[in-house]
C-alpha cells in the first residue's frame, strides 16, 4: 500500500476534533482528504475488543463503501486505577449526546468510590489504513500522564480537560492545540505510520 501526492484518502470518522487533528497531520503530504461524514457514510458499530480491532473495522467499513483508501482512528483514555476503563468504551461513557463532561464526571466518581490514590492514566490511539477489501495496517501510539479534577481548559476535545501529560503542568484542554498535537497519542501513532514508508514523495 502506497500513498502518492494527490491521491484520495478518507478519514473514517464523524468526530470533528479527531478529523481536524488527522487532517492537520496529513497536510504536508498533498493528498485529497475528506471525512466519512462529508460523503455521508454512516459509522459502523464498534464491536471489537481492542483499539486496533475497532480501528481496523472502521477503516475497512469506509474503504469498502467509498472505494478509496481510508484511515481510521480508535482511541481512548486508560485509567490504571479503574482497571483500564473507560478504554475502548471512552466515547460510550459520554452517552448518546457525546457529553464528555458526563464522562469525566463518571471517571472522577468511580475513582472516588474506589478511594483511588493512583491517578495515572494514558491515552491510546490505534490508526488503521485500509485499501478496499484488504486487511488494514495498524499503527499504535500512547502518551502517559495523570488525571486532575475539576476539568480545566476549553481547548481540545474528549477527556482533554482532565489529562496532564508527563512533564507538563497544563491539561490538554488548557494547552495550545499545536503543542498538544506535537506530542499526543495520535501523533505518535502517525509517526509510526510515516516510518513505514507508506507515503511516497
Amino acid at each position: 500500500m502506497k500513498l502518492k501526492p494527490r491521491d484520495t484518502l478518507v478519514v473514517a470518522s464523524h468526530n470533528k476534533g479527531k478529523v481536524r487533528e488527522i487532517m492537520e497531520l496529513l497536510a504536508p503530504f498533498d493528498l485529497h482528504v475528506f471525512s466519512a461524514g462529508d460523503i455521508e457514510i454512516e459509522e459502523p458499530e464498534e464491536t471489537e475488543a481492542t483499539f486496533a480491532g475497532n480501528a481496523a473495522l472502521k477503516a475497512r467499513w469506509v474503504a469498502d463503501r467509498c472505494g478509496h483508501i481510508a484511515i481510521a482512528d480508535d482511541s481512548g483514555l486508560v485509567v490504571n486505577a479503574l482497571d483500564g476503563a473507560p478504554g475502548i468504551y471512552s466515547a460510550r461513557w459520554a452517552g448518546a449526546e457525546k457529553d464528555f463532561f458526563v464522562a469525566m464526571a463518571r471517571v472522577e466518581r468511580e475513582l472516588k468510590e474506589k478511594t483511588a490514590t493512583d491517578l495515572s492514566a494514558y491515552f491510546v490511539s490505534a490508526l488503521a489504513l485500509a485499501l478496499p477489501h484488504e486487511e488494514p495496517r495498524i499503527f499504535q501510539g500512547e502518551i502517559h500522564g495523570h488525571l486532575e479534577f475539576p476539568p480545566r481548559g476549553g481547548n481540545g476535545f474528549g477527556y482533554d480537560p482532565i489529562f496532564v501529560p508527563n512533564g507538563e503542568t497544563m491539561t490538554f484542554g488548557e494547552m495550545d492545540p499545536a503543542k498538544k498535537l506535537a506530542m499526543n497519542h495520535r501523533t505518535r501513532a502517525f509517526e509510526r505510520l510515516i516510518a513505514s514508508d507508506i507515503f511516497q514523495p
